[in-house]
């Protein structure tokens, strides 16, 4: 049964109704049962001795039934029979279920109980003759179960096996009914029919890519074309790049630009409690793929299937997740062939992927999709900007130009903060200066005004975020001045901002060495001011000793060690390697990683108290003004801040760049 893509609440509707039909179907199933097994009625179980013994007393009825049962061969006398004192047996047997009843006066009376005792063949005949003398007649009745019970229990925990082996196999794999474990999750759009269709004019910011992957939109649209000069388009597209960047995006636009079915599941869809279900799903969508061939696979997050597979260094999994990966090996690119059936993955972690993946003839091409340069930012700005209102003195180029390293997804956010901001602020459209304070919120936090503390504490952090920003202005090779406030924003009482001017393809070490001697400038300005130390700098501390070990370890820029790395740690497992070096070169990384610190600090020291005017006027002017732009920083300093011409803002820049870095200095 073909599900209905149009209106998918109409099918979980249907879906809904099945289920409540099935609960009370069990309902009427375990009510019948019990109600045919306690059909019976309950008995007073009595020997042919006591029964003698009441027709002697008077106290058996003089009409009684002789049940035989023909299923079981059994005959049994029945009746009623007074109970009273004078039997004890009967007391005994009475025991467990008499239900006497008080008169008025609180005086007992004999109460009737229906009684049942056991005809054995050869052994009748004193109960026999105790009735004639009695004169009580006997009526015979035969009795015939429709059902034995051994056969109704067995029928019934069938029943109720089958109905919960179906439920179960609904809820695990659809509505695939009782073997519907393995059917594919995986959601299909159609590419000409559905409403929320998705085209490269959705997609902006990333050209490269999309015309990395024009030429399956072309084969899909007309693969006879491909086939005629015998090429061959790729089976599989792997999208590379970090979270945000518009792989899914991309992924849907190719399917609407080609107007083809388009399969959407994520990695982690293929596996459930149960080992080889990933498997048998991935079987089921490449079978329905196939069926509805030209089309696209999208799975989304493959890493969580598709990760390496045994060997020293990998990501060794359930055994599971080795067979859904097989599986999907096979089908892509086995003994059957995979026409017409385009697969494209989503992942952030290349390097963990199995390399039978990466193959040609299953994943043939990867496709990075890197976060967006200058260029691609305005264009993204200018995508998700068309439905939101701006006011003249909006310019979307400057918020391009102050988001670097910014993802299409934390663009859009960034717009959207901005015009909910707006709103809360009662403005007529979204200004400038709602765009700046949306950024910052992103980057740095939210403002926390009414956050309490006292007048001490505020001189202590506008002192601290002092001695940042000066040497921010006063040092070559840092970032310019974005803004300094002494107002908390997220889990810090300040924060001195700095912003890049363009997009960053490669840091300096002397870019670094000048940032460690930013880092370390809050501390000292606290010195100059208190004559102590305080754990405000303790984020500093951390920040400038990770530069300072990747300067060493990573980035060849230590003196006495050079041009060479050492590797401490899995970047993917938490399993520490064996050691890449001695004990006595640790010691050596140690000290260099000290000295680098050290040197920067007084470095900084000094310049500080060269400088202690400057650092003192700024400081009581951040105690007026509570936040100042870096501008406002450098008329109240008169200094000016100057960059390196080689680093200068051009528009070749603005083409190649690449990557791009944001840095943050923060008081406690």
């Amino acid at each position: 049964m073909e599900k209905d893509t149009k209106n998918p609440n109409k099918t979980t509707a249907k879906n809904a109704a099945r289920s409540w039909i099935l609960i009370a179907l069990i309902g009427v199933v375990v009510y019948s049962y019990y109600k045919i097994n306690n059909k019976e009625e309950k008995f007073l179980e009595i020997t042919q001795a006591e029964l003698v013994s009441a027709i002697e007393e008077g106290r058996v009825k003089n009409s009684l039934e002789r049940i035989v049962n023909r299923d079981d061969a059994t005959t049994y006398l029945t009746g009623e029979i007074l109970t009273d004192n004078k039997s004890e047996a009967l007391a005994k047997a009475d025991k467990s279920n008499k239900s006497d009843s008080a008169n008025d006066n609180g005086a007992q009376t004999p109460s009737s109980k229906k009684f049942r005792v056991n005809l054995v063949f050869g052994e009748n005949e004193d109960l026999m003759n105790s009735l004639s003398r009695a004169g009580i007649k006997i009526s015979v009745k035969n009795e015939s179960n429709a059902i034995s019970p051994f056969l109704l229990n067995t029928l019934f925990f069938i029943g109720m096996l089958f109905l919960f082996y179906w439920f179960m196999g609904r809820k695990m794999g659809g509505s695939g009914g009782p073997f519907g474990m393995g059917k594919s999750k995986a959601k299909m759009l159609n590419g000409k029919e559905d409403n929320r269709k998705v085209t490269f004019n959705n997609v902006a910011g990333i050209d490269e890519a999309k015309e990395e992957v024009q030429e399956i939109v072309e084969f899909l649209k007309e693969p006879s074309a491909f086939k005629k000069l015998g090429g061959r388009i790729p089976k599989g597209v792997l999208l590379v790049g970090p979270p945000g960047t518009g792989k899914t995006l991309l992924a849907r636009a190719i399917a609407g630009e080609a107007e083809v079915p388009f399969f959407a599941i994520s990695g982690s869809d293929f596996e459930e409690m149960f080992v080889g279900v990933g498997a048998s799903r991935m079987r089921d969508m490449f079978a329905e793929a196939k069926r509805r061939s030209p089309c696209i696979i999208f799975i989304d997050e493959i890493d969580s299937i598709g990760m390496k597979r045994g060997g020293a260094g990998a990501l060794t999994g359930s055994h599971s997740y080795e067979q859904t990966l097989n599986t999907m090996l096979v089908e892509m690119d086995g003994f059957d062939p995979n026409e017409g059936v385009i697969v494209i993955a989503a992942t952030n972690r290349p390097d963990t992927l199995d390399s039978a993946l990466l193959r040609p003839g299953r994943f043939d091409r990867q496709v990075l999709i890197d976060l967006p340069t200058l260029k691609g930012r305005e264009e993204i700005l200018a995508l998700h900007g068309k439905k939101i209102k701006f006011t003249p003195d909006a310019d979307l180029k400057r918020v391009a130009r102050g988001t670097p390293g910014f993802s299409g997804a934390d663009l859009a956010n960034l717009l959207n903060e901005a015009a909910l901001l707006a709103v809360r602020k009662k403005l007529e459209g979204v200004d400038m200066a709602t765009l700046d304070e949306a950024r910052d919120k992103i980057l740095w936090g939210r403002e926390r005004k009414s956050a309490g503390y006292t007048k001490r504490d505020r001189e202590i952090t506008a002192w601290h975020e002092s001695g940042h920003a000066v040497l921010q202005l006063f040092l070559e090779h840092t970032d310019p001045l974005h803004k300094v406030t002494i107002i908390p924003r997220g889990r810090a009482l300040g924060a001195t901002m700095s912003l890049p001017e363009k997009d960053i393809l490669n840091r300096t070490k002397s870019h670094f060495i000048d940032e460690l001697s930013v880092m370390c400038g809050g501390r000292i300005a606290e010195k100059i001011f208190t004559g102590e130390i305080s754990t405000g700098a303790a984020q500093d501390i951390a920040m400038a000793t990770d530069i300072a070990r990747k300067m060493v370890c990573s980035y060849g820029m230590s003196d006495k060690f050079g041009f060479q790395a050492f590797r401490e740690q899995n970047s993917f497992t938490t399993a520490e390697l064996p050691p890449a070096f001695s004990e006595e070169t640790s010691r050596e990384i140690d000290a260099e990683v000290a000295k680098l610190i050290n040197d920067a600090y007084t470095r900084a020291e000094k310049l500080l108290s060269e400088n202690h005017d400057k650092l003192e006027k700024l400081a009581t002017a951040l105690l007026e003004t509570e936040t100042m732009d870096g501008r406002d920083v450098e008329t109240l300093l008169g200094l000016k801040k100057t960059i390196n011409s080689e680093e200068e803002y051009s528009s070749e820049n603005e083409e190649i760049a690449k990557e791009s870095e944001t840095t943050e200095t923060e008081s406690p």
